[in-house]
């Protein structure tokens, strides 16, 4: 039996589009970083096996990209509607820039870029900050540190408890996600009838099922949906 819906709960699914507007790249968008790099090279298990040393120098080139973003409006507007509402952003970001904007339960399904965790215990994981992990750092148990990013070919994280949230919140904003990366994508169906459900996007290729599509850039349009919530108005 499915849990009752929380009027004070708004949850937030966020994807790279947020993020672009502080100028980390996307790995999807024309110019994007797959255009630079194959992720058969960089952003899966075999990669890892095959050329670790190349997959550090990868992600420790992001990790200096996400250390000179900021947050932009739209992740401090978000993080403002705990004023008012228990606020649950679910991201597919490995970025940090909602926690930084003040964003206090952010649900990362792709890992962090902050993060590092046994090469052969996912369990052992540990906040790295921004410095770079090499060949030869180690966790505690001894192992090679690696990114703690989710590859292509592995389990997302943290799922269940995204699902439960999504599917009892009253206000579900879609925000900067192309809804093509599955299984996330596929948390919007959770999202129940009569929530109010918005998608903040340039474009979308399909409105999914019950939500409303308010075209825009996140640092436009996200600010302008938050301040109507708050003020306890419909968007649309």
């Amino acid at each position: 039996m499915k849990k009752e819906i929380d009027d004070n709960k708004v949850v937030i699914l966020s994807g790279a589009g947020i993020s672009a507007e502080s100028g980390i790249r996307t790995f999807r968008d024309s110019g994007g970083l797959w255009n630079q790099y194959s992720l058969e090279e960089v952003a899966t298990p075999e990669a890892w096996r095959k050329n670790p040393k190349l997959v550090l120098e990868f992600y420790n080139e992001r990790r200096k990209d996400v250390s000179k973003a900021k947050p932009n409006c739209a992740h401090k507007a978000i993080a403002g509607l705990q004023k008012k509402y228990e606020t649950v952003v679910i991201t597919q970001n490995i970025d940090d820039l909602h926690e930084r904007a003040g964003s206090k339960n952010v649900i990362h399904v792709h890992g962090e870029i902050t993060k590092a965790r046994s090469s052969t215990d996912p369990r052992i994981v540990t906040n790295i900050g921004y410095e770079s992990i090499d060949i030869g750092s180690l966790c505690a148990s001894g192992s090679q540190l690696r990114p703690h990013i989710v590859w292509f070919g592995e389990e997302v994280l943290n799922y269940e408890i995204a699902r439960e949230h999504i599917q009892t919140a009253k206000r579900v904003l879609i925000v900067g996600t192309s809804l093509s990366v599955f299984p996330v994508a596929g948390l919007l169906k959770k999202a129940r009838y009569h929530s109010e459900k918005l998608i903040v996007s340039l474009d979308v290729d399909k409105k999914p099922y019950g939500y409303q599509f308010v075209r825009g850039k996140a640092t436009e349009m996200v600010p302008y949906v938050c301040n109507s919530w708050l003020e306890g108005l419909r968007v649309i």
